[in-house]
This record gives C-alpha cells, structure tokens and sequence, in this order.
C-alpha cells in the first residue's frame, strides 16, 4: 500500500493521499529495522531454550522434574 488516509475530525473529510518516496523509503527502513529486532529477539529465545535444556542434560532431570523442584 503506498497510500495514506487522512481524516479531519473537525470536517469528517476523509481523503487518501499518496506516499511520498521519503515516506515509502522510512517505511521500508522501519519494516527492516523490525524484522532485525525479531529476529534477534528469536536467536535469544532459542539460544535460552538450548541452555536451558544443556543444564537439564547436565543435571539429568527432565523439565517436567524442573518444573516440580521449582512450585
């Protein structure tokens, strides 16, 4: 979508505007910004996950028996 909607609260007029290419190209720099984040914030999940899971094996309990040791 390379449009925008403005709406005047005061009038109720609606209009659709199109983007300008400064405006498309902070869009596309905000999409890739983000799916950088999410990305990171997945390869930090998962890297928990596996150390979790390495400390369970080193200490010869299942997760379930974690989870009983810790309520």
């Amino acid at each position: 979508m390379t449009n925008k909607i403005v709406v005047d609260c005061s009038t109720g007029e609606v209009q659709e505007i199109a983007l300008t290419a400064e405006e498309i190209a902070e869009r596309e720099a905000m999409a890739a910004e983000y799916a950088a984040q999410k990305a990171q914030e997945d390869a930090d999940k998962a890297a928990k996950e596996t150390a979790k899971a390495e400390l369970l094996d080193r200490l010869g309990i299942t997760a379930e028996e974690a989870k009983l040791l810790l309520s």
